[in-house]
């Protein structure tokens, strides 16, 4: 009797979610510990810890499609909340230990978590809440102003921790949104110019040496192969070295050799493809194409702008992740240091990503 109760429970469950949405997940979760199963050559602390990270987040995002998502469409405090809580968060950031020169991370004895991840995830929330209740009054400059001041505020604390990247997607993330929101022609012509000159007077007082150097290195990557730019010549080596079909499971001689820099971070795509090759990839991207496809899914069925403009925001934070990383690791844009989504170790942006996708099958569900 009780398992015939259960077995209805889990009918009924996966009846009132986005079921491809749900086993994409599951599909590109266990293919990111098959990888760093090869990374870390077999069951050592950073596969552990990963599978960790990814049962935990699945948990996550299981127990938020449960939690109706019109109680953060209603309620105005619990949104300003959570933006707040972040913002204290990374504030936090500054007085906490530097790792690898900047303060990104809050460090609770072995374990570091970012704040950054969580931020964008609120700063979805509170602009799918903002641009749903100002959806009919947009066109208003006033508001673009308002919504602006809500995505800098954020921005400021995250480039100067510094971490440029996050900073472009939690931008990314903004411009989206109101794009969606259906700003006028006009005011989209007045963004771009502040961004060209905010853009401007970045690479003359805010951007780090370091950062600059990514962005020489990538514009003339041969110009100090053992110095910037060894990073990306690398990578490019990895790939190649992958072929069509990869070297095999733990068998990449750049990650085992140790000439990939970083293979459980930031050249984790380079990695990926050293042991899978270019149609590993190719499945990889698909998985990701399809995820990212069944979110915006959910936005275009959904009953509520909130509903819509969330699913919007969900789609390029996940898409803008893995468009970076990728096209880093390829050689087609500076180094950033952005995660790719369910692959790249750690715990801060699959918990938050996930957090995500639980409200998405939220909206699935309470439509």
């Amino acid at each position: 009797m009780a398992r015939l109760r259960f077995s209805r429970s889990i009918r009924l469950y996966f009846n009132s979610i986005d079921v491809p949405l749900f086993f994409a997940v599951l599909a590109i979760s266990i293919v990111g510990l098959i990888n760093m199963y090869g990374i870390a050559n077999g069951t050592g602390p950073l596969f552990v810890r990963q599978a960790v990270f990814v049962l935990v987040s699945f948990a996550i995002m299981t127990l938020l499609s449960f939690f109706n998502y019109r109680y953060l469409k209603n309620h105005s405090l619990p949104v300003l909340f959570l933006y707040i809580f972040s913002l204290i968060l990374l504030g936090l950031t500054f007085y906490s230990r530097s790792i690898r020169g900047t303060n990104s991370w809050l460090i609770f004895g072995d374990l570091t978590f970012e704040p950054a991840e969580l931020t964008k995830l609120f700063l979805i929330i509170l602009m799918a809440k903002y641009f749903s209740q100002k959806h009919v009054h947009i066109y208003q400059f006033r508001h673009i102003v308002a919504s602006g001041l809500y995505f800098i505020i954020p921005a400021l604390l995250i480039i100067n921790q510094p971490d440029l990247g996050s900073t472009i997607v939690l931008g990314l993330i903004w411009a989206s949104l109101l794009l969606a929101a259906g700003i006028n022609k006009k005011h989209i012509l007045t963004l771009l110019l502040i961004v060209s000159v905010i853009a401007v007077g970045s690479w003359s007082f805010v951007l780090e040496p370091y950062q600059k150097s990514r962005v020489t290195s990538f514009l003339d990557q041969d110009s100090d192969p053992l110095g910037s730019g060894y990073n990306l010549i690398q990578s490019k080596v990895a790939i190649g070295s992958g072929f069509w079909f990869g070297n095999g499971l733990g068998d990449g001689s750049q990650v085992n050799l140790g000439f990939l820099p970083e293979p459980h971070n930031d050249f984790i795509f380079a990695a990926f493809i050293e042991q899978f090759g270019f149609i590993g990839g190719i499945a990889l991207l698909g998985m990701v194409l399809l995820l990212v496809s069944r979110i915006i899914s959910i936005g275009v069925s959904a009953g509520t702008n909130f509903g819509k403009l969330f699913s919007i925001g969900m789609a390029v934070f996940i898409f803008s992740h893995v468009f970076i990383s990728v096209g880093v690791n390829v050689g087609l844009l500076p180094v950033t240091g952005l995660p790719f989504p369910f692959l790249s170790s750690g715990g801060s942006n699959l918990v938050s990503i996930m957090a995500g996708l639980g409200i998405s099958q939220s909206i699935k569900r309470y439509g």
